[in-house]
């Protein structure tokens, strides 16, 4: 009974990671972790600045502020004196303006160590990859830079937003080919090999699906911890409905959310259904 029940569980995560895209910001995370490559493409392109070249980067990094409230960021990297966050939002709610500035605040606040001067800060950038076009404003790309009110310059303060709309894939120019190939489920759709290979790897090897299988319960254990002081923050129940709906948004297999949660199946289909998730 054992080994069907663990074959079962096998072919419903199975299931689930046929369906995975790098619009899927846990998948895409899991693809990035320790390739570089990955990484400078997408801020090669994103930013039309082809000699980037990535150092460093940690993917589902945490940053916390004094106060102790903390933000995962999904893709932390450094490049030549620069500092990025690259974020998949599939909701418009996870992409408001005041997250991209909290965000932005949390990477200064950690860059300098004591009495470092203030120029020693790097060029930071923010970027979101969207689902939808949350800014609502038709365009492929937005680029958000403080300006001096009354003029047309630029505040030198080093600070970039920028927010990527995915559901624009004009395949004729390099974004659109990006974002096309990041709405993918088969990696034999990609244009970009880089993304294309690491696809193949995570679904269609076992090494790479043993691989997505083990982050998905580590991811799962991780937002357990962070529910639970979540819970005692703001109340017990309300920080693990929290937690499952991020798990439910983050497309993990039900069984592996009710075994971390504690919820019964019921229950999370109609917590998922509740928050338009199912």
């Amino acid at each position: 009974m054992d080994r069907e029940n663990k074959d079962e569980r096998r072919q419903k995560f199975l299931t689930v990671l046929a369906g995975f895209r790098l619009l899927d910001d846990d998948f895409m995370a899991a693809a990035f972790q320790d390739s570089l490559e990955c990484i400078d493409l997408v801020i090669q392109i994103i930013l039309s600045k082809p000699e980037i070249k990535a150092t460093k980067a940690i993917t589902q990094d945490t940053l916390k502020n004094l106060q102790g409230r903390s933000v995962r960021l999904d893709i932390h990297a450094w490049a030549n004196e620069q500092e990025f966050n690259v974020e998949i939002q599939r909701g418009g709610k996870g992409a408001t303006e005041r997250r991209a500035r909290y965000n932005s605040s949390l990477m200064d606040a950690n860059a300098l160590s004591a009495g470092e001067d203030y120029n020693k800060l790097p060029e930071s950038y923010v970027i979101f990859i969207t689902e939808t076009d949350v800014l609502g404003k038709g365009l492929p790309i937005y680029i958000i830079r403080r300006t001096i009110e009354g003029s047309d310059d630029v505040f030198q303060d080093g600070s970039h937003i920028i927010y990527v709309n995915s559901s624009i894939t004009d395949e004729s120019t390099p974004l659109g080919k990006l974002m096309h190939d990041f709405r993918c489920t088969q990696a034999e759709d990609m244009y970009y090999d880089v993304l294309a290979n690491r696809v193949r790897y995570f679904k269609e090897t076992e090494e790479g699906v043993r691989t997505m299988s083990e982050a998905m319960e580590n991811l799962a254990r991780e937002l357990a911890k962070e529910a639970e002081e979540r819970g005692m923050e703001r109340g017990r129940e309300e920080g693990k409905i929290d937690l499952v709906v991020e798990m439910l948004r983050d497309k993990l297999p039900l069984e592996t959310i009710a075994r971390i949660s504690k919820f019964s199946l019921a229950q999370l289909q109609e917590l998922g259904r509740a928050h338009s998730l199912l």
